[in-house]
């Protein structure tokens, strides 16, 4: 998973699968944040929410691994990470686990 550490990434919140657990929020409130739906949404960079379904935010290069760590861990396995280039999916239920 070296290519992780220089690929930019996008990520992604299946609300039809999403749980409302909070764990992404708990990891990466930065990126992750709840509506008044109970549901877990992606925020950009301006702190706003991307309500519509599918909406892609880039990951911070700080929050990689917590993102990808976020998407491993979610219960509702909702949460995608993707590489921006090619869309490729790193981590959730898209992604070959290691």
């Amino acid at each position: 998973m070296a290519e992780v550490a220089t690929d930019q990434l996008q990520v992604w919140v299946d609300q039809d699968l999403c749980t409302g657990d909070g764990l992404c929020v708990q990891y990466a409130p930065e990126v992750f944040e709840f509506d008044v739906d109970g549901l877990a949404y992606v925020k950009g960079p301006d702190g706003e929410l991307r309500l519509t379904p599918g909406s892609r935010v880039d990951v911070p290069e700080h929050l990689r691994l917590v993102v990808i760590d976020s998407a491993k861990e979610c219960p509702g396995e909702c949460i995608h990470v993707v590489r921006a280039s090619d869309g490729a999916a790193v981590a959730g239920p898209d992604a070959e686990e290691d």
